[in-house]
């Protein structure tokens, strides 16, 4: 098993998770990757985004079928500025490069916000810190491990 994946699993665990990761035969770098390669709905897949608000990394976990508003975002977070990370500052946050970032495990401590619209699936599926590694949750679940804070984020 990969290191990344190991600390995800180790946080699973720590965090009283019963989930395994799952390894995929393939990478899956997109929600829709992913969804096709787990036979779920794209709506499934937790996608973890990082972005600075006002210089400052933080996390969005949103619906694959989503796409994050970065107004609304500004207002969840009261930031004057926000938008996306580069690839050096989504791993120097988290530990993760992108297309395997993980919503927990991560190398710094980082605001959380999660899509409220990922509440409507039974099973959510996040990156376990490879483009190869995935494991199931619960929006609730979701919400605990990644200390995460519950937001409208979908763009309209």
């Amino acid at each position: 098993m990969h290191p990344n994946t190991e600390r995800v699993q180790r946080a699973l665990i720590a965090g009283g998770s019963p989930a395994e990761v799952v390894e995929l035969a393939g990478a899956a770098t997109t929600a829709a990757l992913a969804a096709e390669a787990l036979g779920v709905q794209v709506g499934q897949i937790a996608n973890s985004l990082v972005f600075l608000a006002d210089a400052a990394p933080f996390m969005v976990l949103t619906s694959g079928a989503n796409r994050v508003d970065l107004n609304k975002v500004a207002a969840v977070l009261g930031a004057a500025k926000v938008g996306r990370a580069d690839a050096e500052t989504v791993r120097a946050a988290t530990g993760f490069t992108i297309g395997g970032v993980s919503p927990v495990a991560h190398a710094t401590e980082i605001p959380v916000l999660v899509d409220q619209d990922l509440q409507q699936y039974d099973v959510i599926w996040a990156a376990a810190g490879t483009a190869h590694t995935v494991f199931p949750t619960t929006y609730a679940e979701l919400v605990r491990l990644s200390g995460g804070r519950p937001a409208d984020v979908r763009q309209e």
